[in-house]
């Protein structure tokens, strides 16, 4: 299974955090970033693809805890 990390739109108040990354299947990626429709991530988190991680954005540890139990 392929995956990226993405960007869960911020729908909560500033004082909750920076946003954070998740990982999603790859081949949904570019669907969502065209249609509009949502992915949902390894966490479960469901939101439409609106941006590219930069190096060293902050990931969701749910999404980075499933995905390294994925790997082994």
């Amino acid at each position: 299974m392929s995956t990226q990390i993405l960007e869960r739109p911020e729908t909560k108040d500033s004082d909750t955090g920076p946003e954070m990354f998740h990982y999603v299947r790859k081949e949904k990626i570019a669907e969502s970033a065209v249609m509009g429709t949502f992915v949902v991530a390894l966490c479960g988190e469901k939101f439409p693809v609106t941006k590219s991680p930069k190096p060293g954005s902050p990931v969701c540890p749910q999404c980075k805890e499933i995905y390294e139990a994925m790997k082994h």
